[in-house]
């Protein structure tokens, strides 16, 4: 007889059996986090896992429950990126062969990655749900015991092995944020802590352009989105759990949904002030920490991984450095005469200002010796020294004009 799932007997096993694998990923106080949200802010860092994400954790413990006979049959599943890992290195440890469908959309450093632990690796689709009909058609075909990335008990009991480690490490927890995808990993954690104290609430974190578990919450069923659209590519799913749903709906006390252009200076903060780099999924929970009460409570925010490509990186850094003001771009009319040029460089270089790209358009007027367009792209420390930079152009009767910047 199966053994049942999302007990404590079973979340027990779980915790023990993936304590073979996984890192000790022990709570990291943020002081800084706890200085901007009126929190004590805590960090759990499973993008340091050795795949680079929680995902491990339920794979690995999945795998664990079945018959040699289903191993043998080699191991199929679906992923943007990160259960993927985990079910590679899962199946490479217990000598069973894996297949992986990904959706092309893919970031290449997850790919790669889990074709270094022996899988092999079919892109098909562009979302998660299209790879995963992929993925169940082939199982179909030949045979392959299929590996559900969320939608499945023994998956979310292993992923629950998070909580068990964060309520022994900080009994008096009182908030517990989860990033959701298709619900796995919040089921895991949710029903653990209401196990284990049921004075905690954990709080479910998705991206709002790929919501399917608030929209499923307010419908009262499980419901399919028409699309998803965000960065976070970990979390883009259009349907949640449906074997999930119920143990959601019991245990989750919130729903918090954040914007992609929160994700972006989420990851600047969180590599400049502590150093680690976070995928966007794994910084949803970090971007909802302002969306609390100021209430001093102790706060722990999963960063669920860490597997982000460098292309991705840059454009992140380079957007976030501009909804932080510290790169801008203004545009000014000069007279197309010699020396104006440097006129407006000395202006920047006396209020600190850092020029890092300039566009000279003679042909915006008609009259150039009217007019002339010149576009600057400045760094800045921030909103205050930009304002400060813009009020010197302005009073030396430049009329700056802000612009949208390209870099």
């Amino acid at each position: 007889m199966a053994k049942e799932m999302l007990t404590l007997e079973s979340f027990e096993e779980a915790s023990e059996i993936v304590s073979k694998v996984v890192r000790d990923t022990k709570l990291v106080y943020s002081e800084y986090f706890s200085n901007q949200t009126g929190n004590k802010v805590y960090l759990k860092p499973e993008n340091m896992q050795l795949t680079g994400a929680y995902k491990v954790r339920g794979a690995y413990y999945t795998i664990s429950t079945l018959s040699d006979e289903d191993r043998a049959k080699g191991l199929i599943t679906a992923s943007a990126g990160n259960h993927a890992q985990g079910v590679a290195y899962a199946a490479k440890a217990y000598g069973a062969k894996a297949v992986i469908v990904m959706p092309t959309t893919t970031p290449l450093i997850k790919v790669n990655r889990t074709k270094s632990y022996g899988a092999e690796v079919i892109l098909y689709g562009d979302v998660y749900d299209e790879a995963c009909g992929k993925a169940l058609e082939l199982a179909a075909e030949k045979g392959y015991t299929f590996i559900h990335p969320f939608d499945d008990l023994r998956v979310a009991t292993g992923q629950g092995s998070i909580a068990m480690e964060i309520v022994r490490e900080l009994p008096l927890v009182d908030y517990i944020l989860v990033p959701i995808g298709g619900g796995g990993l919040a089921t895991g954690v949710s029903t653990l802590a209401k196990l284990l104290n049921p004075k905690i609430k954990v709080i479910g974190v998705e991206p709002a352009g790929a919501a399917c578990l608030k929209a499923s919450f307010e419908a009262d069923k499980v419901v399919t989105l028409d699309g998803v659209n965000t960065i976070a590519d970990g979390t883009a799913v259009k349907t949640p759990g449906s074997k999930l749903f119920p143990y959601l709906k019991e245990n989750l006390d919130d729903i918090i949904t954040v914007e992609d252009s929160e994700l972006v200076v989420c990851f600047l903060d969180m590599v400049e002030n502590h150093k680690m780099v976070v995928e966007n999924s794994g910084l949803l929970t970090v971007a909802a920490l302002k969306h609390m009460k100021a209430e001093g409570k102790k706060v722990v925010s999963i960063l669920s991984g860490g597997n982000m490509d460098v292309i991705t990186m840059s454009s992140v850094v380079q957007n976030g450095l501009i909804a932080r003001d510290r790169i801008f771009t203004v545009s000014v009319l000069l007279p197309d005469k010699p020396g104006m040029l440097a006129k407006v460089s000395g202006i920047l270089a006396e209020q600190g200002g850092n020029v890092i790209k300039l566009e000279h358009n003679q042909f915006v007027s008609i009259n150039r010796n009217a007019a002339v367009e010149l576009r600057i792209t400045i760094e800045a420390f921030g909103t205050e020294h930009k304002a400060q930079i813009i009020d010197a152009l302005e009073k030396e009767g430049y009329r700056p004009k802000v612009v949208k910047t390209n870099i």
